[in-house]
């Protein structure tokens, strides 16, 4: 037989889960004291890695917990304690600092790992709702979570106490990165295949067409030959350039259809007569993100992008719809 939960029912039940777990959250933050500038303090002098810990909904945070340290600058890996009671444990070094969460405190598992951390002299930090527990006695720094009672009806499904450990270890996370100096760069390194990373480190001249694929036309030259660059390249525009090399303007191919739609005779006319003089240009090497909003914020509609060197001569051209490819967006 199935239940069917009335729907005002189901939004009290909701209502009360996520009260119960702000409130957890702020007791969280109320108990915030120097024991956690502490805990930032001797994870800025690990020299090895971060080794977090737990069973259960408890590991789960840990495992969770482990890849935001790594990806924000301190490295970590986790470590399942009972694993580690066979064999695992040869992972860890004294370098190693350890972070184990335990809500009561009284995880067998951890409770076994504990003397064997020690052995190590690996420092050891426990995040747990009763600093008077057996892990917190063991500890050589407590994390207190204060959770009064669960999120779940029946005050026995870790929910407020996992997501009370989750935000701690997320603010220990973001204010040892803080401490260290860590930087959306640095960030963007740990993630490079990611949209996030691509913004923060794809530059104007790893999009930018060039060789065979960049078009390049003397102003002196016949119209034709624009469109023959244009053809060859694969590209919507050519660069037009004095006798020196340098960029006086482009063409592109629309320029020329609107241009024999004037003239029959265009294609033997000077590329100096259908090109626009002082367009949008790129030089240097920024970031291809800032080229995107380049082309968002021409006063016309554009689709490449020409890129100059220090001599103002052309080198590549920035095509819209490969910059689009890139995944910045």
């Amino acid at each position: 037989m199935s239940i069917v939960i009335e729907r005002t029912d189901a939004l009290a039940v909701a209502r009360e889960v996520l009260q119960i777990e702000i409130e957890a959250l702020q007791r969280v933050l109320e108990a915030l004291d120097a024991r956690f500038e502490r805990a930032v303090e001797v994870l800025l002098r690990c020299q090895g890695r971060v080794v977090l810990s737990g069973v259960g909904k408890s590991g789960a945070i840990a495992r969770k917990l482990a890849g935001t340290f790594s990806s924000t600058g301190t490295p970590a890996i986790f470590l399942h304690p009972t694993e580690a009671a066979h064999g695992d444990l040869g992972t860890i070094t004294e370098q190693d600092v350890a972070i184990l969460l335990s809500f009561r405190g009284e995880s067998d598992e951890l409770v076994l790992l504990c003397p064997a951390l020690k052995r190590l002299r690996v420092y050891t930090i426990v995040m747990t709702g009763r600093p008077d527990s057996t892990l917190g006695r063991m500890a050589d720094l407590v994390l207190e979570v204060p959770v009064e009672r669960e999120a779940c009806p029946h005050n026995l499904a870790p929910t407020a106490s996992t997501t009370a450990m989750l935000a701690l270890g997320d603010a220990l996370a973001m204010a040892t990165m803080a401490a260290r100096g860590f930087t959306p760069r640095d960030f963007a390194l740990n993630h490079p295949a990611g949209a996030l990373g691509r913004r923060l480190l794809l530059r104007a001249h790893d999009v930018m067409r060039t060789g065979d694929s960049l078009a390049i036309v003397p102003e002196n030259a016949p119209l034709r030959d624009a469109l023959f660059a244009i053809t060859k390249a694969g590209a919507g525009a050519a660069c037009v350039v004095n006798e020196a090399g340098v960029m006086v303007g482009i063409v592109t191919d629309g320029d020329i259809r609107r241009r024999l739609l004037q003239d029959e005779t265009a294609l033997s006319r000077p590329v100096s007569e259908a090109m626009t003089r002082n367009p949008m240009v790129i030089t240097g090497n920024p970031l291809a993100i800032e080229v995107l909003e380049c082309f968002n914020s021409a006063p016309r509609k554009i689709g490449d992008l020409p890129v100059l060197d220090e001599q103002g001569k052309p080198i590549g051209m920035v095509v819209l719809k490969d910059l689009l490819r890139s995944g910045i967006v």
